[in-house]
């Protein structure tokens, strides 16, 4: 039964074609603000998905949007005129859902009970309260190796298992790529059964997640819902051309998005017939119903001078690169290096990324078709070896590759990560497991390194001044680099518990706009005022790995990309652009 009181004449009301306003109140009367209220098709656009439940490759659908609005101070949130059949749901922090067809009248909200308020808090605020029995240094190390590619801490991991089915899981996770060092296995599934068990016995414990802010009402959430329960929409890119490209990571998909109208265009990527799943990495994901991952599509960057996009395919050893116009797709083999992860184009047409595994940068001359790669510094004899003895352990077949036992240093494993180039041309690069920063002047092919004084840096971005801004991870940061000054200054995040896995910064406005994995959250903090706003995403589990920003209008995109895709809320991946409302 809905908990909810709707007036008689908004139930006669016809369920679309007509604009209007809702206005959302709690039992006494009281406007609710802000309220989410979401508008959702009740039907998707009849779709060809014909390819094992995707569209075929060069077949344009359409998805239809899914709305987001806030309410005012006095409760109040307004709709234009649907063209198709909708329905509404309201949420308020502390309130049972309501559903409503049509945006017209006064609905009100019934509060939740104690437990259904707890149990609606977002996963960081759950995690905050594991504490691995006081080993602070535990916590970093499961956070790192654990909270990159799903939640912690979410109703699906809290519940009860057994301490060996826990250590199922960890070995499981580190097949997929984390390194949760072996030593601690036995000690993390312990101490998860544990501490999950004392909290869903003491819920009270857990502390509320941040109120919702007023500011919200001026502004707008849409959704693109796109891919299935098994998709991955990893990394995604806003073209000037008017269109955004998402990558399926785990089948080899391209979606050419039109925000103007929802159309969207599947472009796969193709790879050699004799090619196994998981490409050079092997197949990780056995268990796994449906999967099409030969190349695994992963980071996305543009030609300023052509507008082809240049695609890391992470499973191989290559240099994807895809043609905007003849919608062709090109390889460039590349003959060393290992993960192909995240990608910059410079203003010389240079193509620069980082090589994961392999611990490079490796760069793409354009004119020459031929790649440089900069070998990043060894932090000692073992992980040299380690990275010198790569080629040997890949030609090994996947299935009998040695793997060397993970240790909380990561050694072996640097992994340089996320990648920029500052304006002077510079290109800065993080090792997450290194817990330092490198520069790399083109001019001279000098490679510079930097200690950086927190734990886990991610992804970066510079800003209009060259100044370097990183999200780490574990320490739940936003941290600024002036390379002129040789100075980092940080910022704790306004939720708690957050481990942030991007960034991105909006030069013109001057605003660095941060991922809010763990909180359903996107964070926007205004550099010159040192102030944060908070967008709450409008579905539950939402996880989001990459931030962009349309240099037409300041559009902020983002996609959810929880993995497995079918614990987030709805089931299924989405685009998400956050707009502000025009007056």
């Amino acid at each position: 039964m809905r908990l909810h009181t709707v007036t008689a004449a908004l139930l006669l009301l016809a369920p679309f074609a007509q604009a209007g306003t809702l206005t959302v109140k709690n039992p006494q009367g009281q406007p609710l603000s802000p309220a989410m209220v979401t508008q959702t098709p009740l039907q998707q656009p009849a779709a060809d998905l014909s390819d094992d439940g995707y569209a075929p490759h060069g077949v344009t659908n359409t998805s239809a949007a899914v709305i987001t609005r806030y309410t005012n101070a006095a409760g109040e949130v307004t709709f234009a005129a649907a063209e198709e059949p909708v329905r509404y749901r309201l949420r308020a922090q502390g309130y049972v859902d309501a559903y409503v067809d049509a945006a017209q009248g006064e609905v009100i909200l019934q509060p939740m009970t104690a437990e259904q308020e707890i149990a609606s808090y977002p996963s960081n605020v759950w995690l905050s309260q594991l504490d691995f029995g006081g080993d602070a240094a535990l916590k970093e190390t499961f956070q790192l190796n654990c909270a990159f590619c799903h939640q912690q801490a979410s109703p699906f991991m809290r519940s009860e298992r057994t301490e060996e089915q826990w250590v199922n899981i960890i070995e499981r996770m580190n097949t997929y790529g984390a390194r949760l060092p072996t030593d601690d296995h036995q000690k993390v599934a312990s101490l998860l059964r544990e501490e999950y068990r004392d909290l869903r016995e003491h819920p009270e414990q857990v502390p509320k997640p941040r109120p919702w802010d007023a500011y919200l009402a001026n502004y707008e959430l849409t959704e693109w819902p796109i891919g299935d329960g098994f998709s991955q929409m990893h990394d995604f890119l806003v073209h000037p051309n008017g269109f955004i490209y998402i990558g399926d990571n785990l089948f080899d998909r391209i979606y050419q998005l039109d925000p103007d109208s929802g159309e969207y265009t599947v472009y796969k990527v193709p790879h050699d017939e004799d090619m196994g799943l998981g490409g050079i990495m092997g197949n990780r994901f056995k268990v796994f119903p449906k999967m099409y991952n030969y190349m695994g599509v992963h980071s996305f960057a543009y030609s300023k001078q052509d507008g082809n996009i240049f695609i890391t395919p992470s499973m191989q050893q290559a240099l994807l690169e895809f043609d905007i116009d003849s919608k062709r797709f090109i390889t460039h083999e590349m003959p060393e290096g290992y993960y192909p992860h995240t990608i910059r184009v410079d203003d010389q047409d240079r193509v620069w990324f980082t090589l994961a595994l392999s611990s490079q940068v490796a760069m793409f001359d354009r004119t020459s078709k031929t790649f440089t790669f900069y070998d990043l510094p060894a932090r000692g004899v073992k992980e040299w070896f380690i990275l010198k003895s790569l080629p040997i352990m890949f030609s090994i077949d996947p299935e009998n590759r040695p793997q060397p036992s993970p240790d909380r240093e990561g050694t072996g494993l640097p992994m340089p990560y996320g990648i920029d180039i500052t304006p002077d041309g510079k290109v800065w690069v993080a090792r997450l497991y290194a817990n330092d920063l490198a520069m790399i002047d083109p001019e001279t092919e000098e490679v510079t390194m930097i200690d950086f004084p927190y734990k886990g840096p991610r992804r970066l971005r510079a800003d209009a001044d060259g100044n370097l801004w990183i999200v780490a991870f574990q320490d739940s940061l936003l941290v600024k680099y002036d390379p002129a000054k040789k100075k980092f200054s940080s910022w704790e995040l306004p939720v708690i518990n957050e481990v942030p896995y991007a960034l991105n910064v909006d030069r013109e406005r001057g605003v660095v706009w941060v991922n809010g994995n763990q909180s359903d959250t996107i964070l926007a903090f205004d550099i010159a005022d040192e102030d944060w706003q908070v967008f709450p995403m409008p579905r539950q589990r939402f996880f989001t790995r990459d931030i962009e920003i349309s240099e037409e209008d300041g559009a902020v995109y983002t996609t959810n990309s929880h993995f497995p895709t079918w614990q987030t809320e709805g089931g299924v991946p989405t685009l998400l652009r956050i707009t502000p409302l025009e007056d």
